[in-house]
């Protein structure tokens, strides 16, 4: 069962450049590995990281069958309010998870 990891601080001053950490629970099986009876593992991995502040895209970053299993994706960004992160992660057979943090902005 999928499930994410966040990290976002709770509080942070006007202007100030924070870092938020993430971390996906998901095999990212690439597609390229064989069964013992030869028969390919099927292509399982996350394809899409997109990072949302107030409703607005503020990181994305598309993943390929070479990123490990249970990506952690880790990225700086300037907070000038008070609000919500949104984050979502798309991939093969259907898979989407989301989650959410806030922040509060002094």
């Amino acid at each position: 069962m999928p499930s994410a990891l966040i990290n976002v601080p709770a509080k942070a001053r006007r202007g100030s450049v924070i870092e938020i950490k993430t971390l996906m629970s998901h095999i990212m099986e690439t597609g390229y590995r064989h069964t013992a009876s030869g028969d390919v593992v099927p292509r399982d991995i996350i394809t899409s990281f997109t990072c949302r502040f107030n409703g607005t895209e503020i990181f994305r970053a598309d993943l390929y069958p070479a990123i490990a299993a249970n990506p952690f994706i880790t990225f700086f960004t300037t907070v000038t309010e008070s609000g919500k992160f949104e984050f979502e992660w798309i991939g093969d057979k259907g898979f989407s998870e989301t989650a959410q943090a806030s922040i509060t902005v002094e």
